[in-house]
């Protein structure tokens, strides 16, 4: 189970951590993934990073500016937000066993119930 934290509502130009964790130690990912999502609108890829060698890939809309990494010993992956701007607003969510490295939502097989992003 994939389970986000560390969103919250800040100001522009702020940072944020989203954080992941796959509490039942269940997935041999070799890709996981950030996505976001506003009302109405399509899931968003963010961020992806490969485990295989740590090879990571951005939206142009945050490079940058976000930075994604993971713990292997924790089985966490994180996502770091800087320079935050209102058009980040959304809910975030971590997504895992995908088989490269990518941001299309469909290739993910498992997904955290999103933790919201706010930025005013």
């Amino acid at each position: 189970q994939l389970v986000e934290s560390g969103g919250g509502s800040v100001q522009a130009g702020e940072s944020l951590r989203l954080s992941c964790v796959d509490s039942g130690y269940t997935y041999s990912s070799y890709s996981w993934g950030w996505f976001r999502q506003t009302s109405g609108e399509d899931r968003e890829g963010v961020a992806s990073i490969y485990t295989v060698d740590g090879s990571t890939y951005y939206a142009d809309s945050v490079k940058g500016r976000f930075t994604i990494s993971q713990d292997n010993a924790k089985n966490q992956l994180y996502l770091q937000m800087n320079s935050l701007e209102p058009e980040d607003s959304a809910m975030y969510y971590c997504a895992a066993d995908a088989l490269v490295c990518t941001l299309r939502a469909s290739s993910y097989k498992y997904w955290g119930q999103g933790t919201q992003v706010t930025v005013s």
